[in-house]
């Protein structure tokens, strides 16, 4: 299969409309030509997954946030990506934003059955791989990547994710962060129009 990429995690797991970007949020993620990308369709792919695949799999109960080290979508992720994460949902905090973790770690089996659905439902790999990776290439299947929401919490990310090296990665994805550690210091890097742009999802 081609570059199945990474990010239908989110875009078919909990989709949600783009925040508006922010000005400072420009300084770290310069502008490119709009994605051609189709809008997200309901409802989530993981509410069709049905109960084969639960919690230990990467399954997210509602009202699953950063700091709940039960639940193994969060506690498998990568630990200086959850540490990033938690020092800045405890800043956001301070003014009423909390981060919702809509998907966080993913068995291979979860992102396999992700990408089998995204497959029949954009009907074809090309189209699916704009959203979804493959369990090789996924960074949600090696702890390395998180979708958060709800909308202010990506609007809060946004500005001020990069101080903590926390960047959004596709520009289809508001909700898909992952660590770039040298983003603090020089911002995060310009971000790809869809995963199927991304190098990584040709390995």
């Amino acid at each position: 299969m081609a570059a199945i990429a990474t990010a239908l995690g989110h875009a078919l797991l909990n989709p949600s409309p783009a925040p508006s970007p922010s000005p400072s949020a420009s300084r770290h993620f310069p502008s490119a030509a709009p994605s051609s990308a189709p809008a997200p369709l309901h409802p989530p792919l993981h509410r069709e997954l049905g109960g084969a695949l639960g919690e230990a799999d990467g399954a997210v109960p509602e009202g699953v946030t950063v700091l709940d080290d039960g639940i193994p979508a969060v506690a498998n992720l990568d630990p200086d990506l959850l540490t990033a994460l938690r020092r800045a949902a405890r800043q956001a905090a301070r003014g009423g934003v909390e981060f919702a973790v809509n998907s966080g770690w993913r068995s291979p089996e979860y992102q396999n059955r992700l990408l089998r659905k995204a497959i029949a439902r954009y009907g074809s790999e090309a189209e699916a791989a704009r959203w979804v990776a493959t369990a090789k290439t996924s960074p949600h299947v090696s702890g390395d990547a998180v979708d958060i929401g709800p909308a202010d919490a990506t609007e809060w990310l946004s500005e001020h994710g990069a101080g903590y090296g926390l960047c959004q990665t596709y520009r289809n994805e508001p909700w898909h962060y992952e660590l770039r550690a040298e983003a603090i210091d020089r911002g995060c890097p310009r971000m790809y129009a869809d995963p199927a742009q991304d190098p990584r999802m040709r390995q």
